[in-house]
């Protein structure tokens, strides 16, 4: 029996290891994109808002196909500053202003993480979001979000 429980735990050590490794990769992979697409970023956003039941990419973003936070895309566009915000609003359950609140949609949704400061600097909401930016900005929304900002 002892000799059993050895075996789960180094199967158990060696298997976290490679998970570990594997996502350090996803990041590095991440990072060096010009353009993320949009089940990366779906994947991204719901992983660090702690949403739970998610495998992989594709599978988040059918989740937030689902939920009707990413509409008339595909799983490989690439995915825009105003349409990521509009993700990280409804992952994280941002509320946002007035406009926001009775319009919606992923134009003001930038506009709001623009106000809110997570979005710095005078960019184009229409913009491809890279590797770099995306990780950027989710690091922002989960510094805010600790800090009780949001």
């Amino acid at each position: 029996m002892r000799k059993h429980h050895l075996i789960f735990i180094c199967f158990f050590l060696i298997t976290s290891v490679f998970l570990h490794a594997q996502t350090a990769q996803a990041i590095e992979d991440l990072l060096d994109s010009p353009a993320v697409n949009m089940q990366e970023a779906a994947w991204l956003v719901l992983e660090a808002a702690n949403i739970s039941g998610i495998a992989g990419p594709a599978e988040a973003f059918q989740y937030a196909a689902d939920q009707r936070w990413l509409t008339n895309v595909a799983a490989n566009d690439s995915i825009r500053l105003d349409r990521l915000s509009f993700l990280i609003m409804q992952a994280f359950n941002i509320r946002g202003g007035i406009f926001y609140g009775i319009i919606g949609g992923p134009h003001y949704a930038y506009r709001e993480l623009v106000n809110r400061g997570i979005i710095m600097g005078r960019i184009d909401p229409a913009m491809a979001v890279s590797g770099e930016d995306l990780l950027f900005i989710v690091n922002r929304v989960l510094a805010f979000q600790e800090a009780n900002i949001l």
